[in-house]
């Protein structure tokens, strides 16, 4: 089905990631398949659904004005990705950029391509956010209540796929802190970052030590008066080149595709290699890196104070930094770290638990995110409120005793598109199981007494300790332990048995026409 769109351009997007909008919402609200989020994983969910389902209807339902998701949400100064883009980008649309380290607008005129390039864009409907999601398993069919445009709509669909992301697009996390409202300059949080905020010659403070504030942190202090990142603890900085010397080494010299695959390859061989050496030798790497760093800022810093993690390396990501721009801020004098506690904010600033005061025009609160699973939508089975947070996750994917629902989760150790490629393929070979077996819907089931629920959260950051009572557990086996490891998980759901005794496949109550009607 072709939905007519019109284009517009919105101030401050970037060439080529134009936003589509629908005229008006068309009639069909009923589909196979209903994908919740037009960003980086509902476009690659929706290609896998053309190309390895193509007689299944589906549409995305997505809750702002423009696809994108992360790409176009954020828009704070030097915006990047933290993973190279021959992983970031989708297997099957090799990233032509000769950065690999990709800004924000080049990622986000990926994402509109690939969209435009293979008629998903014309499968987005916008302003359409899904405020719950109810199943029947004698209907074997979602009713999704939609808020549209215009008002209430409602969608129903046979399999419901999530990929809305994992954090509250609406507001950032803001611990707060006493003195706010004294503070006579201006206060920014990442996620609502102003277009018009001018900080030329200003004093700006960044509260955090995360990947946001890194990337901030070199961005501003080209133009701003000084640059003063203040953390708690300090965090694992690495630097890397942009670009990729090897990846464009081949592309200059092979096809497209071929030379993408073989960099993919090296990327994820050589990303398992690090993590798994890092996580067997923590104190061996901790050293290194700390070495790294010490070797791109030189002398006259406190590197015990400053740069030396409480952690060890991958118990929170590690933050990039391309062509080593952080630390050239720093050893210019352009910007500065400060480890300390905030005591109060102050008319002109921050005052310290040490009682150093920080002088700022403006305070950049990089304080982290909000986790939010399935966009915040109430999911309800057979009339039971279900709290995801109470389920086990199968194979990184499902919840357990949901049926005909995935969520796609990318990885917390790698780039996030090599999990979300890989949930996509799976929930194709899913539908396409059920189709030759005539069933209406699959629900995974554990009847295993010895699998035991772990809520430990893959990684120690604030972000994800604060959400572990609404994140799905995992289990101690498989198919419900996470191996955040794209080798194992590439055997499991590309090539592994979907008949694995523990996702469940039902036939339908009720005949098709009943069905759909009820």
């Amino acid at each position: 089905m072709q939905e007519h769109v019109s284009e517009r351009t919105v101030a401050g997007r970037p060439a080529g990631a134009s936003n589509v909008t629908p005229f008006k919402s068309p009639a069909q609200t009923d589909f196979d398949v209903i994908i919740v989020g037009a960003g980086l994983s509902g476009i690659g969910a929706a290609f896998h659904l053309q190309r390895d389902c193509p007689r299944k209807s589906f549409v995305l339902l997505e809750g702002r004005d423009a696809l994108g998701g992360t790409w176009d949400l954020f828009r704070y100064p030097g915006i990047r990705s933290d993973s190279d883009m021959n992983t970031l980008g989708f297997r099957f649309r090799p990233w032509r950029g000769e950065k690999a380290i990709a800004d924000g607008p080049a990622i986000l005129t990926y994402l509109n391509d690939t969209a435009r390039e293979n008629g998903i864009d014309r499968k987005i409907r916008y302003n359409h956010k899904v405020k719950r999601a109810s199943w029947s398993s004698r209907a074997a069919r979602w009713t999704l209540d939609v808020e549209g445009p215009d008002g209430p709509l409602t969608f129903t669909c046979n399999f419901l796929q999530m990929c809305s992301g994992y954090y509250d697009y609406d507001s950032g996390y803001m611990p707060g802190w006493p003195g706010m409202e004294r503070f006579k300059g201006q206060t920014v949080h990442p996620q609502k970052w102003p277009e018009d905020l001018d900080y030329a010659g200003k004093r700006i403070v960044v509260i955090g030590s995360g990947a946001t504030a890194v990337t901030l942190v070199p961005a501003m202090a080209e133009t701003a008066a000084h640059v003063t990142m203040l953390q708690r603890s300090p965090t694992y900085m690495v630097s890397r080149p942009a670009k990729d010397v090897i990846a464009n080494w081949l592309r200059a010299r092979l096809p497209d595709k071929l030379a993408y695959g073989l960099t993919r390859w090296k990327n994820i061989l050589l990303q398992m290699y690090f993590y798994n050496l890092a996580r067997k030798k923590p104190e061996g790497a901790k050293k290194r890196l700390i070495e790294m760093a010490r070797a791109e800022l030189g002398d006259g810093f406190d590197m015990e104070k400053d740069f030396t993690p409480r952690y060890n390396p991958w118990d929170q990501r590690l933050c990039l930094v391309p062509d080593g721009d952080m630390f050239k801020a720093i050893r210019e004098g352009k910007a500065s770290v400060v480890t300390d506690e905030i005591e109060t904010f102050t008319e002109t600033g921050i005052k310290l638990k040490s009682g150093k005061e920080l002088p700022a025009d403006i305070i950049v609160t990089a304080t982290g995110l909000v986790m939010r699973l399935m966009g915040g939508a109430q999911v309800v089975v057979d009339g039971k409120v279900i709290n995801p947070g109470t389920t086990l996750s199968y194979k990184g994917m499902m919840f357990s005793d949901i049926p005909n629902l995935a969520s796609t989760f990318g990885y917390t150790n790698a780039s996030w598109t090599l999990k979300a490629d890989l949930t996509a393929e799976y929930l194709c070979r899913i539908l396409n199981k059920m189709d030759r077996g005539g069933y209406a819907y699959c629900t995974p089931r554990n009847v295993d007494p010895e699998v035991i629920a772990d809520a430990t959260p893959p990684l120690a950051s604030g972000y994800m300790q604060r959400a572990k009572d609404v994140m799905p557990k995992q289990g101690s086996k498989r198919p419900w332990k996470l191996y955040q490891n794209y080798a194992k998980d590439m055997l499991a759901l590309r090539f592994g048995k979907v008949d694995d005794g523990v996702l469940v496949f039902s036939k339908a109550e009720q005949p098709a026409a009943k069905r759909l009607r009820a």
